[in-house]
């Protein structure tokens, strides 16, 4: 068990939170009329996207470590480590997320909820755009490319036919991530370069049915975990059949 399990365990738990706050808050238009909800929303999806993204840059690398030839690396893959870091990150994030609740509120002319203060909006758009897209699309991308080369370089990997499914795995999560995060990333430095340009009425629909195409793609990435495990593990495959139509309950099972 290592930082990989205890990653992908939140993602798959915090995914859930994520899409049930999305559809609270959107399909039924609370932040039009709760200022408190207004606030807590936006609190809980910066946080926990955050904690969810950065456990997933923790297991890509932990994925390396573990995978590395050096002895000397393997011993960071410790399962004591992953919650003392995991531990630090919610912590950290958390405090991060508490202007969220300072400045948001229901603006009275448009009715929706918004950032309050001009400065604190620009430096959100930089830092959803830095946080959310730049950092870990780098990470997965290099961390997740350092493991492939590990497993094809490691003969013991190849001979238990490891190296076939954490290496499709790899690969699918990287996808998934790019598919996910880029456009969402495009969309915040597209708002950050326009901020100060001034917009009519029918541009600010544009754009705001843009956000709404690109925050639903966003969600790709948080079911698509469920199914990558689902097409890459046979174990996984064979643990969701004993569990939802026999009804057993098997033995946990750690994803290589």
């Amino acid at each position: 068990m290592s930082l990989l399990y205890v990653g992908e365990q939140i993602t798959i738990y915090v995914g859930s939170v994520i899409l049930i706050a999305g559809i609270l808050g959107s399909g039924f238009d609370l932040t039009r009329t709760s200022v408190a909800w207004c606030r807590a929303r936006s609190f809980f999806l910066s946080t926990i996207s955050v904690i969810s993204f950065t456990c997933l840059c923790l297991a890509t690398i932990d994925q390396f470590l573990a995978t590395s030839q050096s002895a000397h690396l393997r011993r960071y893959s410790k399962i004591e480590l992953a919650h003392r870091i995991v531990l630090f990150a919610i912590v950290v994030w958390y405090l991060q997320g508490i202007p969220w609740i300072l400045f948001q509120n229901i603006s009275p002319i448009s009715n929706t909820c918004i950032r309050t203060n001009n400065v604190y909006a620009i430096y959100v758009s930089i830092y959803l755009l830095v946080v959310l897209c730049v950092i870990p699309v780098l990470v997965i991308i290099v961390f997740g490319w350092l493991t492939y080369r590990n497993i094809r370089l490691t003969i013991v990997l190849a001979e238990l036919r490891a190296d076939r499914q954490l290496t499709k795995m790899t690969l699918v999560q990287i996808f998934l991530v790019i598919i996910s995060i880029i456009p969402y990333g495009i969309n915040n430095a597209y708002g950050l370069i326009t901020a100060g340009m001034t917009k009519d009425v029918n541009q600010q629909l544009k754009e705001s049915f843009t956000s709404t195409i690109v925050g639903l793609i966003g969600y790709l990435y948080y079911m698509g975990n469920f199914y990558m495990f689902l097409i890459s593990s046979s174990r996984f495959r064979h643990a969701v059949t004993d569990r939802i139509i026999c009804g057993r309950n098997p033995n946990r099972i750690n994803p290589t």
